[in-house]
């Protein structure tokens, strides 16, 4: 029992790291709809257009009822997605495959009153041009 136990907090370990490392964030000091504003207005401002707003946390907190789940895991939570042409086609005349990270995304989410603007971390190589772009929109969007 004692190493089935071990096995599983390592894996709970690695399970968490590997989530704080897929994902670059920023605190946000403002409102939720700020930090929304200001991701919407960083993406826009570069000349982009936001394809689709995911309203992940209104749809979480929807449908928690209906799954038996009565933990509220946001407050609020919306992930925007959008491409860059230019980007793009850079990263897939490298290789085709990169179609699998597009489109990108940024999201902002509230929880416990505390505002945070993300993005998934990208793949070495090409993709850390679609990386830097990520990183700009969400720093611009938080102030910094």
């Amino acid at each position: 029992m004692t190493r089935t136990f071990v096995a599983a907090l390592l894996t709970l370990t690695m399970t968490a790291a590997s989530a704080q490392e897929a994902a670059t964030t920023y605190t946000f000091d403002g409102s939720f709809d700020d930090a929304t504003f200001g991701v919407e207005s960083a993406i826009v401002g570069r000349g982009l257009v936001v394809d689709w707003v995911s309203h992940t946390g209104e749809m979480l907190n929807r449908t928690g009822a209906d799954l038996g789940a009565d933990q509220v895991i946001f407050d609020q939570a919306d992930i925007f997605q959008f491409c860059s042409a230019t980007i793009s086609r850079q990263m897939m005349e490298a290789d085709p495959l990169n179609i699998a990270h597009c489109p990108y995304a940024v999201f902002v989410f509230e929880r416990e009153g505390e505002v945070v603007v993300g993005y998934r971390n990208q793949p070495e190589g090409v993709m850390q041009a679609v990386q830097s772009l990520l990183d700009e929109i969400a720093r611009e969007a938080v102030g910094e």
